[in-house]
C-alpha cells in the first residue's frame, strides 16, 4: 500500500509558517514553544508531560507533529504515541517538512513542543546530589551535549546561567539527543545565585578549569567526591572568569596524561560528571552508572 497523501502541501500554510517561526529565539520565547526534530526527540517528547500540580501528570509536552507520509509509515509507533498524547498530527509534503526543519538532511518528523524548563527553586527543593551548571556556555551544540552527558551520568539537574545559550536552540535540542526530556533544567539563573543557593543546600561546588589548583585524580584518591556535587563548566573559548572560580569550593582540572593540549568542554564535562557519579555510587552502594 503506498503512503498516504499529505494534507499539507504548501509551506505558506498558517500552521507551517507558525512552526517555521520557532527557529527564531524571539518567537520561541513569545510562544513558549520549540522544535524537536527526528524520531528520537519526537518519541521522547510524545512520552513527556510536565509535573503538573503536586507531582501529578500535567500537560503533554508535544502539541503538534509534522510528518511526511513516508516517515509516518516508518515510525507508526511514534505517530500513535503523539496522537495518544493529544498532539495534532499533520501529514505534510516532504518539502514542507524540510522547510520547517533546521537540519540539512531532515528525517521527516518535526514536533512542536511546550517549554519544559524547571524553576531553579524546585531543583533546590529536590536536594539534588549531582548537578551540571553551564556558566557562559554559548555554543548550542556544546550545551546540548553536556546535557546529554549529565543525563547519562545520572545527574539530577542541569542549570544554564543567564549568560548561556538558549536551551531551546534547535542545535542544542538536537545535541541533547532526547536528554532534554529526561531531567530538570533551569534556565536564566545568575551564576552567583546558582552557586550560593546550591552551597546553601549542602552541595559542594566544583569549578572545572584546565588551570585548576586541584587534580581530579587526587580528589578521587582523597575520597572527597562522594557527597552532593555541582560542577560549573565555563565558556568554550575562555573558560571560567576569575570571579566565577572564586565562588566555588575548589577549582579542579582534568589531568592530561598524554600529549593533548586540552579537552573540549563536552569531553571534560563527561569526565567530571562520571567521576562524581562513580564516587557517589561507591559511597552509597548504588548500581554502576553503566548498568541498564
Amino acid at each position: 500500500m503506498p503512503p498516504a497523501t499529505p494534507e499539507l502541501i504548501s509551506s505558506r500554510s498558517p500552521r507551517v509558517l507558525a512552526a517555521r517561526r520557532l527557529a527564531k529565539r524571539n518567537f520561541r520565547g513569545k510562544e513558549r514553544l520549540f522544535l524537536a526534530e527526528g524520531p528520537q526527540a519526537v518519541r521522547e517528547a510524545a512520552g513527556h508531560r510536565d509535573a503538573g500540580v503536586h507531582g501529578s501528570a500535567g500537560a503533554a509536552t508535544l502539541v503538534e507533529l509534522f510528518a511526511t507520509p513516508e516517515a509516518a509509515e516508518r515510525y507508526a509507533d511514534i505517530i500513535g504515541a503523539a496522537r495518544d498524547a493529544g498532539a495534532r498530527v499533520h501529514l505534510a509534503a516532504e518539502q514542507v517538512v524540510a522547510d520547517i526543519s533546521t537540519t540539512v538532511t531532515p528525517q521527516g518528523l518535526v514536533g512542536v513542543c511546550r517549554f519544559l524548563d524547571t524553576p531553579f527553586e524546585e531543583i533546590l527543593a529536590a536536594r539534588p546530589r549531582l548537578v551540571a551548571v553551564l556558566a557562559h556556555v554559548r555554543d548550542p551544540g556544546n550545551a546540548g551535549t553536556v546535557l546529554r552527558c549529565a543525563d547519562a551520568a545520572g545527574a539530577e539537574a542541569v542549570v544554564l546561567t543567564d549568560a548561556s545559550v538558549d536551551l531551546y536552540n534547535p542545535k542544542a535540542v538536537r545535541a541533547s539527543v532526547g536528554s532534554l526530556f529526561h531531567l530538570p533544567v533551569a534556565v536564566g539563573v545568575p551564576v552567583e545565585h546558582a552557586v550560593a543557593a546550591l552551597r546553601d543546600t549542602g552541595v559542594r561546588v566544583l569549578a572545572a578549569d584546565g588551570a585548576g589548583g586541584r587534580d581530579l585524580d587526587d580528589e578521587l584518591d582523597r575520597g572527597t567526591m562522594g557527597g552532593p556535587t555541582a560542577w560549573v563548566f565555563g565558556n568554550e573559548a575562555w573558560g571560567l572568569p576569575e570571579e566565577t572560580r572564586a565562588l566555588s569550593d575548589a577549582v579542579v582540572r582534568v589531568p592530561i596524561h598524554g600529549k593533548a593540549e586540552s579537552l573540549n568542554l563536552a569531553t571534560a564535562a563527561a569526565v567530571c560528571l562520571y567521576a562524581s557519579a562513580r564516587a557517589q555510587r561507591a559511597v552509597g552502594g548504588c548500581r554502576s552508572v553503566t548498568e541498564s
